[in-house]
Formats: C-alpha cells, structure tokens, sequence
C-alpha cells in the first residue's frame, strides 16, 4: 500500500509536515529545503517529481525494480543513490532497496516494507526531529541521517546472522545425525547478500568522501566517512562469518567422515569374527557331511559304530582346537607386523 509523507524543513531546523506534494513545493519557495518520503509508491507518483525536481526517468525506473544493485548516479540537477536494508527475523534475510535523490533543495527517499509489514525508514522521522540541528545544515546532512539508519539495520542483521551461525555450531557438535548442513548453506547464501551490498556501498561511500557528488559540501564530508567506517567494518566482519562457515562445513564433513569409518571398523571387526567362525567351522563341516552319509560306518562297520562315532567326534573337536588356535596365532601375528615401526 503506497504512502507517502512530505516535509519541509526551515532554516532553523523545524520539520512541518505537508499535507500534499503542491503544499510542500509551496512551502519550498519560503526558504530552506524539502524532504519526500515515499513507501512503496507507484510509478506515477514518482513520475510526478519529474518535473519539478528534474527527476531521470531511468531513475524512476530503478526506484520501481527491486533487483538493483547499490549504485550512485549522478545527473545535472541531482544525484540518485541506491542502498540495501537488511533484516534478519525467522532465520530468513530480507533485502530491501532504498532508493535516494539529493538536490540543491531536497531530499527524496524512496523505500518498501519488511517482512513484518512494517516500514524500513519508520522511525526516520524521530531521528530527524532529534537531530534537527544537524538537519538544517542542509540536504547532505539529512541523508547522512537517512544512510547511518539503513547502515546501522545491517549491523542488527549481521549479528543475527552471527548468533545463528553459533546455534549451528553448537547444533552440529551436540548432535551430528539430526544436523542439517543445509542450514549452513543458507546461512553462506545470506552472507554473500549482505556482503554483496556492503561492498557495493562502499564504493558509494568512497566516491562521496572523494567529492565526486557536487551535492554534498565538504563541511559534510566527516560524518560520510563514519559511515564508509561503519561499511569497512561490516564488511571485515561479513568476511569473517564466511570463513566460519567455510570451517563448520569442513568441520561437518570431518565428523561425518569419522563416523563413517568408526561404522566401517565396526563392520570390519564383525566380518572378521564371522570369518574366523567360518574358517573354524569348515572343515568341520566337510567331515559332518561326510559321517551323516554313513561314509564311518561303511569304512569302519557298522558293528563297530559305537566306539567310531564317539572317536569321529573327538576328531572334530580336536581339529576345531587346532584350528581355532592357529587362526589366533597367524592372527596376532599379522597384527604384530602391522603395528611394528617401519624400518629406516
């Protein structure tokens, strides 16, 4: 839903709100300077500045398209800026386009509504009226005021970002099978946003404090370099956050691979067993197929069964010691040479 609030600001200071555009150009020619903001507004509204301001129409454009990159253009009569809000709320990040003009005499910001329906420069106004003696000094110092708030939006985001990075670490450790990797590859996703915009921004800000923008004066060049600080600062710490996650993914792939070879050893470890019962068994098998056909009896009589059944099982409990026995020996010994140093 559009809305739209305008205001004039005198040469005191004071901010007095306009009721309409027509009011507010009104007000313009008794001195001081003008400030619109505009939230969510249609193309026409915007197109409406054209005239009196000497507005691009490729910058009404912009301000009407979402995907745009933070960018500063500069025309004859105004310089157009573009800057990215964050905010960060149900492990989700929002981006959010603020679009500004700033003329001889006016200050135009343009912005949306984040996730919770609310306004991204709602309490804008509240600043303005505090720092009224900063304000009057002119529209540069206004949209420093406008900058520093969408700055400071990313500081909230990024160190939610930060605390949600911490909850995976701690996630991951305490319990690796329930774990999704697929929370740090949103996270590594919403990292390159804010790290996308912050580096966009600030190559604005190097451009402002090199006194590219004829907009802004020198005498208001201090407080722009606070923010390109600010934007330095964010940035160090976007960078760091993308290593950690780099980190926890190696790390997430480290643990799976442990336990994945602690699986396999334990298989190993029953296989082997099972081998070793097998390898007893065998033989044993072999002379209990060969004595259930009635093979004893035939080779020794059958009158004599009652002394060459009893001895043909001594034999397989003899052997099946025997072979149990030398199955342990070649066995330790086979470890013997595996744990024994290599020779130098």
């Amino acid at each position: 839903m559009s809305e739209s609030r305008f205001y004039h600001i005198s040469g005191t200071g004071k901010l007095a709100r306009a009721g309409a555009l027509a009011e507010a150009l009104a007000k313009a020619k008794e001195g001081g300077f003008l400030w619109l903001d505009y939230c969510e507004p249609t193309k026409e509204e915007l197109s409406a500045l054209i005239e009196p301001f000497g507005l691009h129409p490729l910058s009404i454009d912009d301000c009407t398209d979402e995907n745009q990159v933070p960018k500063i253009n500069d025309f004859p009569s105004n310089t157009f800026l573009i800057f990215n809000a964050f905010t960060f709320s149900d492990r989700k990040l929002s981006v959010h386009e603020v679009d500004l003009f700033i003329g001889e005499n006016f200050v135009v910001s343009v912005s949306g509504r984040d996730a919770g329906k609310r306004r991204v420069l709602s309490d804008i106004e509240h600043i303005v009226e505090l720092d009224s003696e900063g304000a009057r000094e002119g529209p540069a110092f206004l949209l420093h005021v406008l900058l520093d708030h969408v700055v400071d939006q990313k500081l909230a985001a990024l160190e939610a970002l930060e605390e949600e990075l911490d909850k995976a670490e701690e996630a991951m450790v305490a319990d690796l099978s329930h774990f999704s990797p697929a929370v740090l590859l949103h996270l590594r996703r919403d990292l390159l946003a804010l790290r996308k915009s912050l580096f966009h921004e600030r190559e604005i800000l190097v451009k402002i404090c090199r006194k590219d923008c004829r907009f802004i004066p020198e005498k208001a060049i201090y407080p722009y370099r606070d923010i390109y600080d600010h934007l330095t600062k964010f940035f160090e710490m976007t960078e760091t956050s993308r290593d950690v996650v780099t980190s926890l993914m190696e790390m997430y792939l480290s643990m799976v691979n442990n336990q994945m070879a602690r699986i396999a050893n334990a298989t190993n470890v029953t296989i082997r067993r099972l081998t070793f019962i097998t390898t007893i068994f065998m033989p044993l098998t072999l002379l209990a197929g060969i004595g259930g056909m009635s093979e004893w009896s035939m080779m020794t009589g059958p009158q004599n069964w009652p002394i060459a059944y009893p001895a043909f099982l001594a034999a397989m409990v003899v052997l099946g010691i025997g072979s149990y026995h030398l199955l342990k020996r070649l066995e330790k010994k086979d470890r013997g040479a595996h744990s024994r140093p290599p020779a130098k």
